[in-house]
């Protein structure tokens, strides 16, 4: 990453994605501002007193992108350690499990590792703890699942981890999940030493930077990270080098924490319940492959405690809830915070629910109703939905294709936030806003402009900064620079894409995503007037 100081910048010669001016091919910046936007005639008058002129050669400008969840020290690690994410089998798994050890210095702490997913593995199962303390030639070894709700770990890290055997969800010869998977994760974490942290949290800054990234809002907490891990990482983007990072501490009751800490809310993985992959998503109705609905963190009342302290103390709640039957638990909990503190002082908060999957029609008036923002990952369905997905084998056709219903929604009027939840699925923002505009269930389809209005603007109005995420006059300069072909306008619906795209229409157009074309490539990404990534 390279840092610049701030000055005045025109581009010209491309195409520029403003609201101001649909048609613009140039932008001129003023410090740590966008100051104009028009036409490469008119911006002729400012060329002579610029610092930089871009020549854009036909190249986009929109926009940085928001990632709105974001686990940076795992993502790091997972960058820059052993990544298991789309290994084929257990054999595979476990091979690369045995190269990465054998090619580790002897310092005696905790390896760590992440991605495996025994769903598409011809073996059908994970790893039994003798075939991965065999790979792991004895080492302290932690291996979470894609979904970060469970994980594998060797004994020699179950023997660092007190009390790990009396723990719910402990499993004398298979992956750890609920409170046995958080103390073993806690252990890990806590054996990472300040340089491996740092190094980490540089790599994922570093990576969003490439990929056009201009913000994060990093999902911390007690069960997650540490405080401090947030501390080093608000502490390192501080420096300016790369992305913006927005912290958030998920504690139940944590509201001092959280202001402690410098955190915008007391919510982010603040968790109701687990996740589907791992059978801890909490369902009103038994899973299709388990006899049994799940795992409940929080009930009802807890939720409603919470957010009536942070409301309270103007601070954003925020919850991790991901079944139907959690869903519920946030809603009455929100509500009932509500009925105590005020419904209007709850509303102007838009307090937070991360992935937000499992929603009928009901959950999405409440969630409108109770001025709630849904922070989702559309990755999730690119990776786990469709016909013959781990959506359908977890839940069955008929429950699944109600999941990530973006479309109803927008519809709803629900602001909609979008991120990666990395390590979970990568930093991919243009395979994101993809992935949403060709969600496998049609009916949940938005357009490409939504998509990725949630995933520029929607970050920022999810931390109540309304007027940021545009390239507008007076707009605080955070933008990328794009090579990207032919720009076009894609909606679901292909009258409403006739007309859009229809000069008279106005509207600007975006890269086509359409499956199979290759995703844009940045060239720049500028974070308050300062070069952070150029290539």
């Amino acid at each position: 990453m390279t840092e610049r100081t701030p000055r005045t910048v025109l581009l010209r010669g491309g195409a520029v994605y403003s609201p101001a001016d649909p048609f613009a091919t140039a932008m001129l910046v003023e410090g740590g501002h966008i100051a104009w936007v028009g036409s490469d005639g008119a911006a002729e008058a400012y060329a002579t007193t610029a610092d930089e002129i871009v020549e854009l050669d036909g190249a986009l400008v929109t926009p940085a992108f928001v990632d709105a969840h974001v686990h940076a020290t795992a993502t790091g690690l997972a960058l820059t350690g052993l990544d298991l994410t789309g290994s084929p089998s257990l054999a595979a798994t476990l091979a690369a499990v045995t190269a990465f050890v054998e090619a580790q210095p002897e310092t005696g702490g905790v390896l760590i590792g992440h991605g495996w997913d025994e769903t598409g593995w011809p073996e059908g199962r994970p790893p039994t703890l003798a075939e991965l303390d065999a790979a792991a030639r004895g080492a302290a070894l932690y291996l979470s699942r894609t979904d970060v709700h469970s994980a594998l770990a060797t004994t020699a890290l179950r023997a660092l981890t007190e009390g790990l055997a009396e723990r719910p969800g402990h499993d004398a010869e298979g992956p750890l999940t609920k409170d046995a998977h958080h103390a073993v994760r806690q252990t890990a974490l806590a054996h990472l030493t300040p340089e491996q942290r740092r190094r980490a949290q540089r790599a994922t800054l570093t990576r969003a930077a490439e990929l056009g990234i201009g913000a994060l809002h990093e999902c911390a907490g007690p069960e997650i990270s540490s405080e401090a891990d947030l501390t080093a990482l608000l502490a390192l983007a501080a420096d300016g080098e790369g992305p913006e990072v927005f912290g958030y501490w998920g504690e139940l009751g944590g509201v001092e924490t959280a202001r402690k800490l410098a955190a915008v809310g007391a919510g982010g993985d603040l968790f109701v319940d687990g996740a589907l992959g791992s059978h801890t998503a909490c369902l009103h109705a038994a899973y299709a492959d388990a006899e049994h609905t799940g795992t409940a963190y929080l009930t009802a009342e807890q939720v409603a405690d919470h957010v009536a302290a942070c409301t309270e103390a103007g601070l954003q709640a925020g919850f991790h809830a991901i079944g139907d039957a959690a869903v519920t638990a946030v809603l009455e909990g929100v509500r009932a915070a509500g009925e105590r503190v005020g419904a209007d002082r709850v509303r102007a908060l838009r307090h937070r629910v991360e992935h937000a999957e499992a929603l009928d029609d009901e959950a999405i008036a409440a969630f409108a109703e109770l001025g709630l923002t849904a922070s989702v990952q559309p990755a999730f369905d690119a990776a786990w939905g469709g016909p013959d997905g781990m959506y359908v084998r977890r839940l069955g056709a008929e429950r699944a294709a109600g999941l990530n219903p973006y479309a109803a929604l927008l519809r709803a009027g629900v602001p909609l936030a979008f991120g990666s939840d990395a390590p979970v699925t990568p930093l991919d923002p243009w395979g994101t806003v993809r992935a949403a505009a060709f969600h496998q269930t049609l009916e949940h389809r938005i357009s490409v402009r939504a998509a990725f209005t949630a995933h520029t603007r929607g970050g920022w109005r999810a931390i109540g900064r309304d007027q940021d995420g545009v390239l507008v006059p007076g707009a605080v300069a955070n933008y990328a620079i794009w090579a990207a072909d032919e720009l076009v306008v894609q909606a679901p619906d292909s009258r409403v894409a006739g007309w859009s795209t229809d000069p008279r229409s106005g509207t600007p157009g975006l890269p086509d995503l359409t499956p199979g074309r290759e995703l844009p490539l940045c060239l720049r990404t500028v974070v308050r007037g300062r070069t952070v990534y150029q290539r």
